[in-house]
């Protein structure tokens, strides 16, 4: 082979090394902390579980009378962000890493967008939205999106998560 076809073969193989570079680091960057199409900011909780300056959430409505056996909060029990908690409204909450999640957990075992609870028909659900470490009911990973009950631990990484009333 001629010297200008072997460094044609090396100016290749480098930009092709360098793509795949590009490309790994856009894959973490967007796992970390999220689309950048994406630039609405919810404020996260903070860990003491005061405001720091973040904008005031309007307060959860009230149940009606008839149905105060439902959740009302969804509480953080262990984990870093322990003695959190957030209200359940008509909303679904997104549980991950990005910043434009619902609950903002610092976890290496989440993923950007790990998980949501979302309420439907009166009956609150959580769905694992493919995350690589997966969401645990108890001992069980989530394959689909499954019915959760008032103290039901949910797992994520290090944080567990329940209902409460």
């Amino acid at each position: 082979m001629s010297d200008l076809t072997l460094m044609l073969i090396k100016i290749a193989y480098l930009a092709v090394l360098w793509l795949f570079v590009i490309f790994a680091v856009g894959v973490i960057r967007t796992d970390l902390i999220g689309s950048p199409a994406k630039s609405k900011r919810r404020p996260r909780p903070s860990p003491s579980g005061q405001d720091g300056g973040a904008p005031k959430r309007p307060a959860a409505p009230k149940a009606p009378r008839g149905r105060r056996n439902e959740p009302r909060t969804l509480v953080v029990t262990k984990g870093p962000l322990a003695g959190n908690s957030l209200p359940l409204g008509p909303h679904p909450i997104l549980i991950g890493r990005a910043n434009d999640a619902t609950l903002v957990i610092n976890d290496d075992y989440a993923s950007g967008r790990h998980a949501r609870i979302y309420s439907e028909n009166g009956r609150w659900f959580v769905e694992d939205l493919g995350s690589t470490n997966g969401t645990y009911m108890g001992q069980q990973r989530l394959t689909r999106p499954q019915p959760i009950s008032v103290g039901q631990p949910i797992r994520i990484g290090k944080t567990v998560l329940e209902l409460r009333k």
